[in-house]
């Protein structure tokens, strides 16, 4: 093996190795994690003190056992993502959706913490 090659498996191993020696310092960076079932569009979503509430759409069949809230907790807030994990397979559309309701304390959330949304909106379909 050539002197060049091994100084530069040696030097990939050591930056590899100290993962600080490849990110900059004084930033931060967003951890990507796997969310389970599929983005949820809403028909609209409303934050009390201690509720949250969404209104999604539902074939006739769809409760809030189909759904479940994601929470993220970061320095100025959380942000909720409703994801959905099981699908409405009925064929009685509901013109309004159906409301869905989570209080802060299934949510592991403290009343009155700043709370976002992050699901794109849907307005209701047309039936």
């Amino acid at each position: 093996m050539s002197t060049l090659r091994t100084l530069c498996i040696v030097a990939v191993a050591v930056l590899g190795a100290s993962g600080c020696a490849l990110l900059p310092f004084g930033r931060e960076y967003a951890v990507v994690r796997a969310m389970p079932g599929q983005l949820e569009p809403i028909h609209a979503a409303a934050i009390t003190r201690d509720l949250a509430v969404f209104w999604v759409s539902s074939n006739g069949c769809t409760d809030k056992d189909d759904l479940t809230p994601v929470v993220e907790r970061a320095r100025d807030g959380s942000t909720i993502t409703l994801r959905r994990i099981d699908e409405d397979t009925c064929d009685q559309p509901m013109a309004e959706g159906i409301e869905i309701i989570w209080s802060f304390e299934e949510l592991g959330l403290a009343p009155g913490e700043r709370v976002r949304v992050n699901n794109p909106y849907q307005l209701p379909p047309s039936i």
